[in-house]
Protein backbone atom coordinates (compact mmCIF):
# COMPACT_ATOMS: atom_id res chain seq x y z
CA UNK A 1 0.00 0.00 0.00
CA UNK A 2 1.22 3.37 -0.47
CA UNK A 3 1.15 5.88 1.81
CA UNK A 4 -0.24 9.52 1.02
CA UNK A 5 0.22 12.30 3.29
CA UNK A 6 -2.85 14.95 3.18
CA UNK A 7 -1.09 17.52 4.66
CA UNK A 8 -0.13 20.10 1.80
CA UNK A 9 -2.18 18.79 -0.55
CA UNK A 10 -5.10 19.49 -2.75
CA UNK A 11 -8.00 16.92 -1.82
CA UNK A 12 -11.36 17.44 -4.07
CA UNK A 13 -14.37 16.23 -3.01
CA UNK A 14 -17.58 16.18 -5.42
CA UNK A 15 -21.44 15.51 -3.15
CA UNK A 16 -20.05 18.56 -0.04
CA UNK A 17 -23.20 19.85 0.60
CA UNK A 18 -24.10 15.91 0.88
CA UNK A 19 -24.34 13.61 4.43
CA UNK A 20 -21.09 11.69 4.03
CA UNK A 21 -19.73 14.59 2.04
CA UNK A 22 -19.93 17.61 4.46
CA UNK A 23 -19.26 15.50 7.60
CA UNK A 24 -15.84 14.16 5.35
CA UNK A 25 -15.03 17.94 5.08
CA UNK A 26 -15.24 19.21 8.84
CA UNK A 27 -13.23 15.74 9.54
CA UNK A 28 -10.54 17.50 7.35
CA UNK A 29 -11.08 20.63 8.54
CA UNK A 30 -9.85 19.23 11.61
CA UNK A 31 -7.07 16.69 10.22
CA UNK A 32 -5.62 18.43 7.70
CA UNK A 33 -2.80 21.41 7.59
CA UNK A 34 -1.91 23.52 4.65
CA UNK A 35 -4.03 21.65 2.19
CA UNK A 36 -7.00 22.78 0.17
CA UNK A 37 -10.24 21.62 -0.02
CA UNK A 38 -12.13 22.08 -3.24
CA UNK A 39 -15.98 21.31 -2.86
CA UNK A 40 -18.69 20.54 -5.28
CA UNK A 41 -22.12 20.19 -5.17
CA UNK A 42 -25.39 20.50 -7.50
CA UNK A 43 -27.26 21.06 -4.84
CA UNK A 44 -30.53 19.62 -6.41
CA UNK A 45 -33.88 19.37 -4.57
CA UNK A 46 -33.75 15.27 -4.62
CA UNK A 47 -34.24 16.33 -0.82
CA UNK A 48 -35.09 19.53 0.91
CA UNK A 49 -32.36 21.95 -0.04
CA UNK A 50 -32.76 23.59 3.37
CA UNK A 51 -30.69 20.92 4.73
CA UNK A 52 -27.75 21.15 2.23
CA UNK A 53 -27.51 24.90 2.97
CA UNK A 54 -27.81 24.16 6.35
CA UNK A 55 -24.39 21.82 5.97
CA UNK A 56 -22.63 24.30 3.71
CA UNK A 57 -23.42 27.11 6.08
CA UNK A 58 -21.44 24.90 9.03
CA UNK A 59 -18.20 24.09 6.62
CA UNK A 60 -18.13 28.18 5.97
CA UNK A 61 -18.34 28.95 9.05
CA UNK A 62 -15.91 26.36 10.63
CA UNK A 63 -13.25 27.44 7.17
CA UNK A 64 -13.74 31.15 8.06
CA UNK A 65 -12.32 30.29 11.89
CA UNK A 66 -9.23 28.28 10.25
CA UNK A 67 -6.09 30.00 9.12
CA UNK A 68 -4.81 26.10 8.17
CA UNK A 69 -7.15 25.01 5.29
CA UNK A 70 -7.38 26.80 2.47
CA UNK A 71 -11.28 25.96 1.62
CA UNK A 72 -13.14 26.13 -1.68
CA UNK A 73 -16.50 25.52 -3.05
CA UNK A 74 -17.52 25.26 -6.38
CA UNK A 75 -21.67 25.40 -6.83
CA UNK A 76 -21.78 22.52 -10.12
CA UNK A 77 -22.51 19.28 -11.39
CA UNK A 78 -19.94 16.38 -12.12
CA UNK A 79 -22.49 15.25 -15.04
CA UNK A 80 -21.06 19.01 -16.81
CA UNK A 81 -17.28 18.05 -18.40
CA UNK A 82 -16.32 21.57 -18.56
CA UNK A 83 -16.91 22.26 -14.83
CA UNK A 84 -14.69 19.00 -13.72
CA UNK A 85 -12.24 19.79 -16.35
CA UNK A 86 -11.94 23.05 -15.18
CA UNK A 87 -11.65 22.25 -11.32
CA UNK A 88 -9.20 19.73 -12.19
CA UNK A 89 -7.39 21.89 -14.32
CA UNK A 90 -7.19 24.95 -12.02
CA UNK A 91 -6.50 23.12 -8.80
CA UNK A 92 -4.68 20.11 -10.08
CA UNK A 93 -6.11 17.81 -6.83
CA UNK A 94 -4.02 15.19 -5.99
CA UNK A 95 -6.60 13.02 -3.69
CA UNK A 96 -10.15 12.68 -5.01
CA UNK A 97 -13.32 11.40 -2.92
CA UNK A 98 -16.25 11.28 -5.02
CA UNK A 99 -19.58 10.88 -3.40
CA UNK A 100 -21.66 13.09 -5.62
CA UNK A 101 -24.60 10.43 -6.65
CA UNK A 102 -27.80 10.42 -7.37
CA UNK A 103 -28.78 8.40 -4.00
CA UNK A 104 -31.91 5.94 -3.22
CA UNK A 105 -33.08 2.66 -4.35
CA UNK A 106 -37.01 3.50 -4.78
CA UNK A 107 -36.51 6.89 -6.47
CA UNK A 108 -34.22 5.10 -9.27
CA UNK A 109 -37.74 3.09 -10.26
CA UNK A 110 -39.58 6.41 -11.23
CA UNK A 111 -36.32 8.73 -11.86
CA UNK A 112 -33.66 6.64 -14.05
CA UNK A 113 -32.14 9.48 -16.00
CA UNK A 114 -31.19 11.33 -12.67
CA UNK A 115 -29.21 7.74 -11.55
CA UNK A 116 -27.34 7.83 -15.99
CA UNK A 117 -26.50 11.75 -15.24
CA UNK A 118 -24.89 11.80 -12.33
CA UNK A 119 -23.40 7.97 -11.22
CA UNK A 120 -22.89 7.39 -15.06
CA UNK A 121 -21.63 10.58 -16.71
CA UNK A 122 -20.56 12.13 -13.73
CA UNK A 123 -18.30 9.50 -12.68
CA UNK A 124 -16.95 9.10 -16.27
CA UNK A 125 -16.22 12.94 -16.31
CA UNK A 126 -13.87 12.43 -12.67
CA UNK A 127 -12.47 9.02 -14.51
CA UNK A 128 -11.72 10.98 -17.49
CA UNK A 129 -9.91 14.12 -15.40
CA UNK A 130 -8.36 11.73 -13.31
CA UNK A 131 -6.59 10.45 -16.24
CA UNK A 132 -5.69 13.77 -17.67
CA UNK A 133 -4.43 15.66 -14.53
CA UNK A 134 -2.97 12.55 -12.74
CA UNK A 135 -3.88 11.69 -9.63
CA UNK A 136 -2.51 9.92 -6.33
CA UNK A 137 -5.61 8.63 -5.49
CA UNK A 138 -9.36 8.36 -6.13
CA UNK A 139 -11.78 6.85 -3.55
CA UNK A 140 -15.01 6.97 -4.92
CA UNK A 141 -18.65 5.97 -2.85
CA UNK A 142 -19.97 2.15 -4.02
CA UNK A 143 -22.73 0.65 -1.75
CA UNK A 144 -23.58 -1.92 -0.35
CA UNK A 145 -27.09 -2.16 -2.76
CA UNK A 146 -24.26 -4.28 -5.62
CA UNK A 147 -25.00 -7.23 -3.38
CA UNK A 148 -28.57 -7.29 -4.62
CA UNK A 149 -30.48 -10.35 -3.40
CA UNK A 150 -27.11 -12.56 -2.70
CA UNK A 151 -28.21 -15.12 0.16
CA UNK A 152 -24.92 -15.51 1.73
CA UNK A 153 -24.19 -13.42 4.83
CA UNK A 154 -22.02 -11.42 5.68
CA UNK A 155 -21.21 -9.77 2.03
CA UNK A 156 -17.77 -10.08 1.45
CA UNK A 157 -16.03 -8.46 -1.50
CA UNK A 158 -14.68 -11.67 -2.66
CA UNK A 159 -18.80 -12.36 -3.43
CA UNK A 160 -19.77 -12.29 -7.17
CA UNK A 161 -22.05 -9.79 -7.26
CA UNK A 162 -23.89 -9.56 -10.89
CA UNK A 163 -27.25 -9.32 -9.44
CA UNK A 164 -28.47 -6.38 -8.65
CA UNK A 165 -32.22 -5.51 -8.43
CA UNK A 166 -32.14 -1.83 -8.74
CA UNK A 167 -30.92 0.88 -11.35
CA UNK A 168 -29.25 2.66 -8.48
CA UNK A 169 -27.54 -0.84 -7.85
CA UNK A 170 -26.67 -1.23 -11.11
CA UNK A 171 -24.67 2.41 -11.17
CA UNK A 172 -22.49 1.25 -8.64
CA UNK A 173 -21.75 -1.91 -9.92
CA UNK A 174 -20.68 0.23 -13.04
CA UNK A 175 -18.65 2.48 -10.98
CA UNK A 176 -16.71 0.18 -9.87
CA UNK A 177 -16.67 -1.62 -12.91
CA UNK A 178 -15.40 1.59 -14.58
CA UNK A 179 -12.61 2.39 -12.18
CA UNK A 180 -11.19 -0.71 -12.86
CA UNK A 181 -10.75 -0.41 -16.54
CA UNK A 182 -9.29 3.15 -15.63
CA UNK A 183 -7.00 1.42 -13.33
CA UNK A 184 -5.55 -1.20 -15.68
CA UNK A 185 -5.19 1.13 -18.12
CA UNK A 186 -3.68 4.33 -16.82
CA UNK A 187 -2.37 3.22 -14.18
CA UNK A 188 -4.90 5.19 -11.67
CA UNK A 189 -5.02 3.73 -8.42
CA UNK A 190 -8.70 3.51 -6.59
CA UNK A 191 -10.42 2.37 -3.82
CA UNK A 192 -14.02 1.97 -3.66
CA UNK A 193 -16.06 1.64 -0.89
CA UNK A 194 -19.21 0.03 -0.47
CA UNK A 195 -21.06 2.00 2.05
CA UNK A 196 -23.88 0.45 4.78
CA UNK A 197 -26.72 2.44 5.92
CA UNK A 198 -25.32 5.28 6.81
CA UNK A 199 -27.24 7.42 9.50
CA UNK A 200 -26.56 10.42 12.09
CA UNK A 201 -27.31 13.99 12.57
CA UNK A 202 -28.52 16.14 9.46
CA UNK A 203 -28.26 12.97 7.20
CA UNK A 204 -30.96 12.09 4.23
CA UNK A 205 -34.45 12.84 4.72
CA UNK A 206 -34.95 9.85 2.34
CA UNK A 207 -33.89 7.21 4.45
CA UNK A 208 -36.08 4.95 7.03
CA UNK A 209 -34.76 6.81 10.41
CA UNK A 210 -35.47 9.99 9.10
CA UNK A 211 -38.42 9.62 7.30
CA UNK A 212 -40.28 7.32 10.04
CA UNK A 213 -39.16 10.60 12.36
CA UNK A 214 -40.89 13.14 10.14
CA UNK A 215 -44.26 11.62 9.70
CA UNK A 216 -44.49 10.07 13.50
CA UNK A 217 -44.04 13.84 14.45
CA UNK A 218 -46.72 14.55 11.87
CA UNK A 219 -48.88 11.87 13.23
CA UNK A 220 -48.59 9.69 10.24
CA UNK A 221 -48.73 5.96 9.76
CA UNK A 222 -45.19 4.69 9.09
CA UNK A 223 -44.67 1.47 6.98
CA UNK A 224 -42.49 -1.12 8.12
CA UNK A 225 -41.31 -2.84 4.99
CA UNK A 226 -41.53 -6.67 4.69
CA UNK A 227 -43.12 -6.82 8.13
CA UNK A 228 -40.72 -5.84 10.23
CA UNK A 229 -37.90 -9.26 8.99
CA UNK A 230 -35.45 -6.88 7.47
CA UNK A 231 -31.91 -6.82 8.66
CA UNK A 232 -30.14 -3.53 8.10
CA UNK A 233 -26.51 -3.24 8.59
CA UNK A 234 -26.82 0.66 10.23
CA UNK A 235 -23.24 2.41 10.10
CA UNK A 236 -23.13 5.72 11.90
CA UNK A 237 -21.86 8.43 10.16
CA UNK A 238 -18.63 9.33 11.90
CA UNK A 239 -17.61 5.68 11.63
CA UNK A 240 -17.92 6.06 8.04
CA UNK A 241 -15.92 9.09 7.92
CA UNK A 242 -13.12 7.53 9.69
CA UNK A 243 -13.29 4.47 7.37
CA UNK A 244 -12.95 7.10 4.26
CA UNK A 245 -10.48 9.18 5.93
CA UNK A 246 -7.97 6.21 6.71
CA UNK A 247 -8.73 4.57 2.97
CA UNK A 248 -7.73 8.03 1.66
CA UNK A 249 -3.95 7.77 3.49
CA UNK A 250 -3.41 4.54 1.52
CA UNK A 251 -3.82 3.81 -1.96
CA UNK A 252 -3.44 0.66 -3.67
CA UNK A 253 0.17 0.43 -4.88
CA UNK A 254 1.31 0.19 -8.31
CA UNK A 255 3.05 -2.59 -9.62
CA UNK A 256 4.15 -3.92 -13.15
CA UNK A 257 2.80 -6.82 -14.16
CA UNK A 258 4.78 -9.98 -15.43
CA UNK A 259 3.77 -9.10 -19.39
CA UNK A 260 5.32 -5.48 -18.33
CA UNK A 261 1.60 -3.39 -18.26
CA UNK A 262 0.64 -2.40 -15.23
CA UNK A 263 -1.45 -4.34 -12.40
CA UNK A 264 -4.73 -2.14 -11.51
CA UNK A 265 -3.74 -0.76 -8.45
CA UNK A 266 -7.85 -1.00 -7.87
CA UNK A 267 -9.66 -2.07 -4.62
CA UNK A 268 -12.98 -2.22 -3.02
CA UNK A 269 -14.03 -1.82 0.84
CA UNK A 270 -17.44 -2.68 2.86
CA UNK A 271 -17.78 0.14 5.46
CA UNK A 272 -20.28 -1.27 7.59
CA UNK A 273 -21.54 -1.60 11.49
CA UNK A 274 -21.18 -5.65 10.98
CA UNK A 275 -23.36 -6.35 13.01
CA UNK A 276 -27.18 -5.95 11.19
CA UNK A 277 -30.06 -4.99 13.19
CA UNK A 278 -33.85 -6.11 12.55
CA UNK A 279 -36.16 -3.00 11.46
CA UNK A 280 -38.48 -3.36 14.47
CA UNK A 281 -35.59 -3.04 17.02
CA UNK A 282 -34.48 -0.56 14.93
CA UNK A 283 -37.90 1.57 15.35
CA UNK A 284 -38.41 0.72 19.13
CA UNK A 285 -34.53 2.42 19.70
CA UNK A 286 -35.82 5.21 17.64
CA UNK A 287 -38.78 5.86 19.66
CA UNK A 288 -37.56 5.51 22.63
CA UNK A 289 -34.43 8.56 21.75
CA UNK A 290 -36.93 10.51 20.16
CA UNK A 291 -39.16 10.52 23.63
CA UNK A 292 -36.02 11.21 25.17
CA UNK A 293 -34.92 13.98 23.28
CA UNK A 294 -38.14 15.68 23.34
CA UNK A 295 -39.28 15.02 19.74
CA UNK A 296 -42.44 13.13 20.80
CA UNK A 297 -44.04 13.11 23.70
CA UNK A 298 -43.74 10.40 26.56
CA UNK A 299 -47.36 9.25 25.62
CA UNK A 300 -47.23 8.71 22.15
CA UNK A 301 -48.90 5.73 21.14
CA UNK A 302 -46.70 3.63 18.19
CA UNK A 303 -48.91 0.93 17.98
CA UNK A 304 -51.48 3.30 16.62
CA UNK A 305 -49.12 4.75 13.98
CA UNK A 306 -47.02 1.59 13.13
CA UNK A 307 -48.20 -0.68 9.73
CA UNK A 308 -46.33 -3.86 8.65
CA UNK A 309 -46.38 -3.76 4.86
CA UNK A 310 -45.08 -6.34 2.44
CA UNK A 311 -41.46 -5.74 0.94
CA UNK A 312 -40.78 -3.47 -1.98
CA UNK A 313 -39.46 -3.71 -5.29
CA UNK A 314 -35.80 -3.22 -5.32
CA UNK A 315 -35.75 -4.01 -1.77
CA UNK A 316 -33.43 -6.44 -0.14
CA UNK A 317 -34.36 -8.33 2.95
CA UNK A 318 -30.51 -7.94 4.65
CA UNK A 319 -27.60 -6.16 4.18
CA UNK A 320 -24.48 -7.41 6.62
CA UNK A 321 -21.03 -6.14 6.03
CA UNK A 322 -17.87 -8.57 6.19
CA UNK A 323 -15.32 -5.65 7.32
CA UNK A 324 -12.35 -7.80 8.05
CA UNK A 325 -10.33 -6.72 5.07
CA UNK A 326 -10.77 -2.72 6.52
CA UNK A 327 -9.85 -3.91 9.69
CA UNK A 328 -6.62 -6.00 7.88
CA UNK A 329 -5.89 -3.20 5.98
CA UNK A 330 -6.38 -0.23 7.91
CA UNK A 331 -6.52 -1.48 11.74
CA UNK A 332 -10.39 0.26 11.70
CA UNK A 333 -13.86 -1.44 12.23
CA UNK A 334 -17.02 0.57 12.90
CA UNK A 335 -18.10 1.09 16.40
CA UNK A 336 -20.89 3.42 17.25
CA UNK A 337 -23.88 1.84 19.09
CA UNK A 338 -27.44 2.10 17.34
CA UNK A 339 -28.24 3.48 20.62
CA UNK A 340 -25.64 6.26 20.77
CA UNK A 341 -26.22 7.22 16.88
CA UNK A 342 -29.91 7.71 17.24
CA UNK A 343 -29.39 9.72 20.27
CA UNK A 344 -27.19 11.92 18.32
CA UNK A 345 -29.62 11.85 15.59
CA UNK A 346 -33.04 12.79 17.81
CA UNK A 347 -31.18 15.51 19.67
CA UNK A 348 -30.09 16.92 16.59
CA UNK A 349 -33.63 16.63 14.97
CA UNK A 350 -34.99 18.68 18.53
CA UNK A 351 -32.05 21.40 18.17
CA UNK A 352 -32.84 21.63 14.05
CA UNK A 353 -36.57 21.27 13.83
CA UNK A 354 -37.77 22.75 17.31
Amino acid sequence: MEKIILDNKVIFVTGAAGFIGSNLVKRLFKDVKGTTIVGIDNMNDYYDVALKEYRLKELENLSSQLSTVNYQFVKGDIADKATIDGIFNEYKPQVVVNLAAQAGVRYSITNPDAYIQSNLIGFYNILEACRNWPVEHLVYASSSSVYGSNKKVPYSTDDKVDNPVSLYAATKKSNELMAHAYSKLYNIPSTGLRFFTVYGPAGRPDMAYFGFTNKLRKGDTIQIFNYGNCMRDFTYVDDIVEGVVRIMQGAPEKKQGEDGLPLPPYAVYNIGNNQPENLLNFVDILQQELIRAKVLPEDYDFDAHKQLVPMQPGDVPTTYADTSALERDYGFKPSTSLRDGLRAFAEWYKEFYG
